[in-house]
C-alpha cells in the first residue's frame, strides 16, 4: 500500500493550497481517508476525514469553514482544499487510510499513512 501526499508549499496568510493524496495497493473505496498534521514540537493532530463513499465528512474545529476534504474514488485520490490559511496551519500534513465505513478521528483507527508534505504559512 502506498499513499503519496503532495501539493504542500509556502504561502502567505490568507492564501490557499490544495493537497492531494494518491493511493495505490488498496481498495480505495473501502477506506475512510483522513488528513492529519504535525507542527514542530507538537503531536500529530486530526484535521479532516471523509467516509468511503464521500457521504460523511468530519473536521477539526480549528479548520472548519476553511478546509474542505473531498475524494475521487475513480482516481483513488483524496484532496484537502485549504483556504484562508493562517500561520498556525504551518505543519507537515499526512494523509491516512482507515478500513471501514466510519469517519475516523483517532490515529489508531488508521491503517496506512503517507509520507507527509510540508505546508508553511507566513504572516
Amino acid at each position: 500500500v502506498q499513499l503519496q501526499a503532495f501539493g504542500g508549499g509556502f504561502v502567505q496568510a490568507g492564501g490557499s493550497l490544495r493537497l492531494s493524496c494518491a493511493a495505490s495497493g488498496l481498495t480505495f473505496s473501502s477506506y475512510c481517508m483522513g488528513w492529519f498534521r504535525q507542527a514542530p514540537g507538537k503531536e500529530r493532530e486530526f484535521v479532516a476525514a471523509i467516509s468511503w463513499s464521500g457521504g460523511s465528512t468530519y473536521y477539526a474545529d480549528s479548520v472548519k469553514g476553511r478546509f474542505t476534504i473531498i475524494r475521487d474514488n475513480v482516481k483513488n485520490t483524496v484532496y484537502l482544499q485549504m483556504n484562508s490559511l493562517k500561520p498556525e496551519d504551518t505543519a507537515v500534513y499526512y494523509c491516512a487510510a482507515g478500513e471501514g465505513s466510519g469517519t475516523y478521528y483517532y490515529l489508531y483507527e488508521y491503517d496506512y499513512w503517507g509520507q507527509g508534505t510540508q505546508v508553511t504559512v507566513s504572516s
